[in-house]
């Protein structure tokens, strides 16, 4: 099965609640970019996660462990996970792993049970049990599916160095970018309005906002280079997604996301291209 990675079209950021937690405005949409899991019966009996490029335990095994615990009672399964998502990137790669392992025990467990789970686990993994586009309000536990939207892609530049989330929402207090609530709820209204239409997101592309861009940068300036790099390759937008490090461009079409990506220099070769899960 495959984990897809998801991009942050936009991200709108409010208040802080009292778990501590920012209210977000978000749209959500799972990439061709995924993770290969593979689940097989376990040879010693006992469940194993087994990934190469991340230590464990990793969200994939917490989520196998708390799948044991809500009383699933399968027989032990061996996971192996083939990372083609980059790790610490805000592409939510760990936590669409999380939810694929969540989905061994959809026919089993109630859907609240594993929406809880989900929630438990990570912000971005509720989202991630059934990865459609979609708006993502509260601090990602709300969703509403929509339609497909038209056609577009996107180059990606993951940097190695990675970014903490909770230090990039920290610089973002401290730069004052939150937003009020009634503004959140307006711009929800906005994204809604234009997004259910199923057009591309560049039919929208004044709203394709990320709140935490400047936090980002703030903290590696490498990112507004990258950003730079792609506008100048012809992206129609450039933002950081989620709390970055990725610099995301997005183009009309693949050919087009293929080209600009060719175009890009040399230091970006582990640019991805990319386009929504749906058009596989």
């Amino acid at each position: 099965m495959i984990a897809p990675a998801k991009l942050n079209l936009c991200l709108y950021v409010g208040p802080t609640r009292e778990d501590g937690l920012h209210e977000l405005c978000s749209l959500f949409q799972p990439l061709t970019l995924a993770d290969r899991i593979t689940v097989g019966p376990a040879s010693d009996g006992s469940d194993e996660v087994v990934c190469g490029t991340v230590s464990v335990p990793n969200l994939a095994d917490v989520a196998l462990r708390e799948l044991r615990a809500a009383g699933w009672a399968a027989d032990p399964v061996r996971i192996e996970i083939d990372k083609r998502v980059p790790v610490a990137a805000g592409l939510g790669g760990g936590s669409a792993d999380a939810a694929a392992v969540l989905r061994l025990a959809a026919d089993e467990i109630e859907p609240q049970t594993l929406a809880s789970i989900a929630a438990r686990i990570g912000a971005d993994v509720p989202s991630q049990i059934d990865p459609v586009f979609a708006l993502v309000r509260g601090a990602g536990e709300r969703l509403e599916p929509l339609p497909e939207p038209g056609e577009w892609a996107a180059v990606l530049i993951p940097d190695e160095r990675g970014l903490s989330t909770p230090e990039v929402f920290a610089e973002a207090d401290r730069l004052g970018a939150a937003r009020g609530a009634e503004e959140l709820d307006e711009l929800a209204t906005r994204l809604h309005a234009a997004a259910v239409r199923g057009a591309s997101p560049l039919g929208y592309a004044e709203l394709l906002v990320n709140d935490l861009a400047e936090a980002a940068i703030s903290l590696l300036p490498d990112i507004e280079r990258a950003l730079e790099a792609l506008r100048e390759v012809g992206a129609e937008v450039a933002l950081p997604t989620g709390s970055g490090p990725t610099a995301v461009g997005l183009f009309t079409d693949i050919a087009r996301a293929d080209a600009a990506a060719a175009a890009l220099p040399a230091r970006y070769a582990n640019a991805i291209v990319t386009a929504p899960q749906s058009w596989l």
